[in-house]
């Protein structure tokens, strides 16, 4: 067994809950579907799903998505393939979220721009827009081992993963976020990858003012609290007009 996309997705976000009662609460204000854009394997959609809500998951990754409809069985889940920045589903909704930062994953300013006017054509008059964006994040790294973050573990079939944060650095207009994979198979044998992702330097009033500026009155922002594992965000929440 190699180690896939989903074993890393659910190790490094799955077990994060700390938003879902804000999802939930959207969800429950809005007359209409929910549309979870960037919805890896699930954890936001399969538990609004769970409580009834009727759920479309948006992701440019079939793997995460092959598992997620997986996970939905029965419930009221569907997946969509395709890119947050360019997306047409013939369809509107009531809620669209954005969780954990994945507004940040955008590549700029143009690339929100394409999510915030994909999201304004697919949601009902009055319909919410709900995006994360993540605290602003301490530099580290591995020159002082002491400080990092402990790393998420997890056993999947006798496989055992670890993925250890060891750096945050600035990369300009960026923040990099720079982790070891590492994989212990059953018969001991290990690897290890490096993986980096790079978060768009964002606050909320920047993007409450580009959702002005594609067509959305601004309605007031909400904090999720940081947990010994993450780091807060905050939450910019736009009406469609």
């Amino acid at each position: 067994m190699s180690a896939s996309a989903v074993h890393w997705h659910d190790l490094e976000c799955g077990g994060y809950d700390a938003d879902l009662p804000l999802w939930r609460e959207l969800a429950r204000s809005v007359t209409g579907d929910v549309l979870d854009v960037g919805c890896g394997s699930g954890r936001v959609a399969l538990d609004l799903a769970r409580r009834g809500h009727a759920v479309t998951g948006l992701d440019r990754d079939p793997v995460l998505l092959e598992a997620l409809a997986a996970r939905a069985s029965d419930l009221p889940v569907a997946v969509a393939e395709a890119d947050a920045r360019d997306f047409h589903l013939g369809r509107e909704f009531g809620l669209v979220l954005v969780a954990m930062q994945t507004i940040q994953l955008m590549g700029g300013a143009d690339g929100r721009d394409g999510l915030l006017r994909c999201a304004r054509e697919h949601l009902v008059p009055g319909g919410l827009f709900a995006a994360a964006i993540a605290d602003a994040l301490e530099g580290f790294d591995d020159s002082a081992p002491d400080v990092l973050p402990l790393p998420d573990m997890g056993e999947y079939e006798g496989w055992i993963f670890s993925s250890q944060p060891v750096a945050v650095r600035e990369h300009g207009d960026r923040v990099a976020i720079e982790r070891i994979r590492q994989t212990v198979a059953p018969d001991g044998t290990m690897d290890a990858t490096d993986d980096v992702v790079e978060l768009d330097r964002l606050d909320a009033g920047r993007l409450a003012a580009e959702g002005e500026a594609a067509g959305f009155a601004v309605e007031p922002g909400r904090c999720i609290d940081a947990t010994e594992e993450h780091v807060g965000s905050e939450v910019v929440i736009l009406r469609a007009r």
